[in-house]
């Protein structure tokens, strides 16, 4: 599989509109800023006997894209504007006490960590940026950060082909060290005055985790720092002498991959039972979980009357509203309805992660239908992604986008975006991938966002 690398551009002047131009570029546009010499010159200052460019570029060949996608300043201050809205909806009691009365027990427990990396997740429609989901173990923010370090600018081009005022590139400064200082956030959160000494990066089975790779990068990271890490699967793990254990390593926070969210599973007993000890840090959290992530909070979230109910605000109303994908949940009593209407739905598990069980309404067979009726989902208006369009193997393929932001405490602290075919967001399209974010600026008669 290659990409060309022929900007493939026709005129593109600053008296266009920047939606335009950005909808442009994302067509046009064949350059290939993936730049693999950068990347493994960078991987391997990280790696001890371990061969990460061949784990991340070679064994994952569809992890990254190679070329950019453009968004405009604009639609990415409104995705801004949507996840202030949610966080200020999410501090209140009122929806706490309405969304946690669906949540497992463990969710009930208050940390006073916050939980690290969530996944604010968007489709770019005609109408502006709408929310799909929330998550709240979101992958690839570490991947993302070093490969974006070393991209090339895209596109490459001329003055003449583009001016310099109509573009530019922002990568978040110093990423990796605002992560180390989050989790030592998280540490600091429970009031402990000693310093963070060890880090377990917990996960089913690690080594058989596609994104293996970033949990290594973690382990680099946090003993670059004077942390120890580990990484581990939780069966790894003993709750004894009121600590948790790795063989002979008190364990003094749990990074936690897990898509057991609740640590209900009998398998994560010695996890739950320290947490609830506050013998251990979790992040991120079942209590998390349940706040920001299972996906029946988004019926919440799109209703007008139950907001108002909790005491939501008008402009906030109006931003949600407008910014987050309609969700009902599904209930057999409206099977009907949702039957007639499932070419323009898309349906989800409550607790569903990783697009997995997920079903565009279009392609649904009625046994399918069936299972979902009698399971835990909601019906999201299906919202069409976005595309960008590029050259594979000498053949234009258009493939869809979606934009994750890794928030921590309602701060963006990464933005990527993710090209695929199919469905849902995967890793296995040729061509697709995880996509650094080119910024297309607005000039100020065009900003709307008050």
């Amino acid at each position: 599989m290659t990409l060309s690398s022929n900007s493939g551009l026709s005129s593109i002047t600053a008296d266009q509109p920047c939606e335009q131009r950005a909808k442009q570029l994302n067509s046009q546009c064949r350059c290939i800023s993936l730049n693999r010499e950068a990347m493994h010159a960078e991987l391997k200052q990280r790696q001890d006997d371990i061969n990460l460019y061949q784990m991340i570029v070679e064994d994952r060949p569809h992890l990254f894209a190679e070329s950019a996608v453009f968004v405009t300043d604009t639609c990415l201050q409104k995705q801004h504007r949507i996840i202030a809205a949610i966080e200020s909806v999410i501090a209140l009691p009122a929806y706490q006490e309405c969304v946690l009365a669906y949540a497992p027990d463990t969710a009930k427990y208050i940390p006073k960590a916050h939980g690290v990396f969530f996944g604010y997740d968007f489709h770019l429609s005609d109408d502006g940026p709408q929310l799909i989901e929330i998550n709240t173990n979101a992958g690839g923010a570490l991947i993302n950060a070093i490969v974006l370090a070393t991209q090339k600018v895209c596109c490459d081009l001329t003055e003449k082909e583009l001016p310099s005022s109509i573009i530019k590139t922002t990568i978040t400064t110093h990423p990796e060290q605002a992560f180390v200082e989050m989790f030592l956030q998280e540490w600091q959160a429970e009031h402990r005055r000693q310093p963070l000494r060890s880090i377990a990066i917990v996960d089913e089975n690690p080594q058989s985790q596609y994104m293996l790779p970033e949990f290594l990068l973690f382990k680099k990271l946090f003993e670059q720092n004077n942390i120890n890490a580990v990484i581990c699967d939780p069966s790894a793990l003993v709750y004894k002498d009121q600590a948790l254990w790795h063989e002979n390593q008190r364990i003094d926070l749990v990074y936690n991959r897990l898509t057991d969210f609740g640590l209900e599973a009998l398998a994560h007993k010695a996890l739950l039972d320290a947490y609830l000890a506050e013998s251990v840090v979790i992040t991120p959290h079942p209590r998390a979980h349940a706040l920001y992530a299972d996906k029946r909070n988004l019926t919440l979230l799109t209703d007008e009357a139950a907001l108002i109910d909790i005491g939501v605000d008008a402009k906030t109303r109006a931003i949600l509203l407008a910014g987050i994908a309609h969700t009902v949940s599904v209930n057999p009593d409206d099977a009907d309805t949702l039957w007639a209407g499932r070419k323009h739905l898309f349906f989800k598990p409550a607790k569903g992660y990783g697009s997995k069980a997920a079903y565009r309404g279009d392609k649904l067979t009625k046994r399918v239908f069936g299972e979902i009726l009698a399971g835990d989902y909601v019906a999201q208006t299906l919202v069409q992604p976005s595309e960008r369009q590029l050259e594979v193997d000498n053949k234009i393929v258009n493939f869809k986008l979606d934009l994750r932001h890794y928030v921590y405490k309602g701060q963006t602290q990464l933005i990527s975006a993710r090209l695929y075919q199919g469905q849902t967001t995967n890793f296995r399209t040729p061509g697709g991938g995880f996509a650094q974010i080119v910024v297309v600026p607005c000039r100020d008669d065009e900003v709307t966002v008050s």
